[in-house]
Parts: C-alpha cells; sequence; structure tokens
C-alpha cells in the first residue's frame, strides 16, 4: 500500500493571522529585499529601510545607485521578508511574513512626496543625511500575498485583501 501524501502545512487563514500579518508589515522598520537581477536572472537579496508611507502601506527609499533599485526598475517583482526573532530562542519560532509586491517607485513631482518624507525622517531620522540627495527615491509596495510563519506549525497563505 503507497504511503499516504503528507498532510498540507498550511492552515486556513483566520482573523488572528491577519492581525499578526498586518502587525508585522506595521511594525517593520528594516527587511529583506528580494529582487531579480536584470545582468543574470538570478534573485538577488538585501536588507533596506522600511517604513509606512502617506497613507500606509509598506514602503523603502532607496537609492538609484544601488543595484536593487536598478533590479526593481526593470522589473518590478519583488519580495520583501519582515519579521525578527526574538532575544532569546530559536530564532525559527518567531513570527515572520513573507510577501510578494510591486514595486511602485514615487515620482519625484508627485504630490505625496512630502508627506511621504515627514513620514519616513519621523520614523528614520538618520535618514536626514541623505534623503534629499537626488539619486534617492520612494518606492510603495503594492501587496499581492505573502506566506505568513506565525510560529511553529502556524503557516499561512494571505491574500492582498488579508494584508490590507
Amino acid at each position: 500500500m503507497p504511503a499516504a501524501p503528507p498532510a498540507d502545512p498550511i492552515r486556513p487563514t483566520d482573523d488572528e493571522a491577519r492581525a499578526l500579518a498586518r502587525s508585522l508589515i506595521s511594525g517593520a522598520r528594516f527587511g529583506a529585499l528580494g529582487v531579480i537581477d536584470p545582468e543574470t536572472g538570478f534573485p538577488a537579496v538585501t536588507r533596506i529601510a522600511l517604513g509606512a508611507g502617506p497613507g500606509g502601506g509598506l514602503w523603502t527609499l532607496v537609492s538609484g545607485l544601488s543595484a536593487h533599485a536598478r533590479a526593481l526598475r526593470a522589473d518590478p517583482r519583488v519580495s520583501v521578508l519582515v519579521g525578527e526573532p526574538g532575544a532569546k530562542g530559536d530564532p525559527l519560532t518567531h513570527p515572520r511574513l513573507s510577501l510578494q509586491a510591486e514595486a511602485l517607485p514615487l515620482a519625484p513631482d508627485d504630490p505625496r512626496r512630502a508627506t511621504a518624507r515627514a513620514r519616513w525622517l519621523a520614523d528614520h531620522p538618520k535618514a536626514k543625511i541623505y534623503i534629499d540627495l537626488n539619486d534617492f527615491f520612494f518606492v510603495e509596495f503594492r501587496l499581492i500575498g505573502g506566506a505568513l510563519n506565525g510560529g511553529f506549525g502556524r503557516a499561512f497563505r494571505l491574500t492582498a485583501e488579508d494584508l490590507a
């Protein structure tokens, strides 16, 4: 008799999972950004600062000179990992959220830029040194979905609606 296929580890998404995911997003001040390198076609990952934009959501400020900025301009499909391990215990038991998103650069003349700038500086005061340099620009992440690992045995798939 053939062995039974393994049980699906993904639980049905519930309000607790949605709340945890939203909390990880709203509390994120940095994370890992995954992009597709336009020169090699391979994934590339870097650490970026994160924060809320003018209307909420998840945003970053990047230098146009960076490899990840060139990559997201070539292909706006990205992944963002948020959630940090706690001070104690196994890092893999702490909640984390892997997001799929579309990176939307904010045009320099967009009327939301002043609000984005003020909000960013409130959360990231040291950015005052470089925020107004010509190569820096804001990027809004339009969230498409996510995979939440809420701790051991607590895996969920989330939609854009779950994350809103």
